[in-house]
């Protein structure tokens, strides 16, 4: 079966938004992601996670950082690309670590997740599926695999489009982004076979021919998809309400009087600076 996350980096390639030579940093890192890059050719990428049995070997030849992806210590634009696959529902607040993604990015993030849909949530709530993700801590000993790496095992947060376009357009008000979408089936296998139960997955080895059509059919009913945002070029992709003064953005006052005209704020403050003006000058005992 092809790998979807080397499907994904290949086809950023063959676009011309990803090149070799950029500097990659990885939120929530792991073997996968080092054989991921590895196998596309990638040169240059830091892989990291909150992990403290990790002694920074783990994934040479890249190298490995402690990182929190909810409190990412770099600088903004200290790379070129993020990744995080599989590990934004790790998170206490998945959002907050989609945007330190984004802050930290110079041009833009790839991210691999579960999505939210109608057949993920009827899977969930026949048993196929997981709200939690137990699996994970019991394949860990017990000790890691939850929510921020601990024993606690995560909410498996599900995404959607119109969420990801929300959250990132509200923090970034300025320019227009682009957004590009893969879908994939990923059925929970070693899930389903750790189970002392064999029926859940019979029934899902029973099901998996009408999945794959169902999803071909309507990918955005896939259980798995990832995304990139490629944030805007500056000044090409301002939006026009948005001017640029040096390296400031500012609000374009002219764009705004052409579609609203003259704003009743700015007669007003015409009006108080001329009559401050004008009472400046008036004579004493006038």
């Amino acid at each position: 079966m092809r790998d979807f996350y080397i499907d994904i980096l290949q086809d950023l390639l063959s676009k011309g938004a990803l090149d070799l030579n950029m500097r990659i940093l990885v939120l929530c890192g792991g073997p996968r992601d080092r054989a991921a890059l590895l196998s596309c050719g990638i040169r240059a990428a830091t892989i990291s996670n909150v992990d403290p049995r990790m002694t920074g070997n783990e994934y040479a030849p890249f190298e490995w950082k402690f990182q929190d992806a909810e409190h990412v210590s770099f600088e903004n634009d200290s790379f070129d690309f993020c990744i995080a696959a599989d590990g934004l529902h790790h998170c206490q607040s998945p959002h907050r670590a989609l945007l330190e993604m984004y802050r930290v990015a110079r041009l833009g993030i790839i991210v691999l997740e579960p999505r939210d849909n109608l057949t993920t949530r009827i899977g969930v709530r026949l048993g196929f599926g997981q709200d939690y993700e137990t699996a994970a801590v019991h394949d860990n000993a017990a000790k890691f695999g939850g929510v921020r790496n601990t024993e606690i095992p995560n909410f498996v947060y599900r995404w959607t489009e119109r969420e990801i376009e929300k959250t990132v357009q509200a923090y970034a008000p300025w320019g227009k982004h682009q957004f590009i979408y893969w879908y994939k089936l990923r059925l929970p296998w070693l899930q389903l076979r750790t189970r002392r139960s064999k029926a859940k997955l019979l029934l899902t080895m029973a099901a998996y021919p009408f999945l794959r059509l169902l999803t071909w059919i309507f990918p955005g009913q896939s259980n798995n998809f990832a995304f990139a945002i490629l944030k805007p070029r500056v000044p090409q992709d301002l939006l026009p309400w948005v001017t640029l003064d040096g390296r400031n953005m500012k609000v374009n006052r002219a764009w705004l009087d052409r579609r609203y005209g003259p704003s009743i704020a700015g007669h007003t403050e015409s009006a108080v600076a001329d009559s401050s003006a004008a009472n400046r000058t008036l004579p004493s005992g006038s």
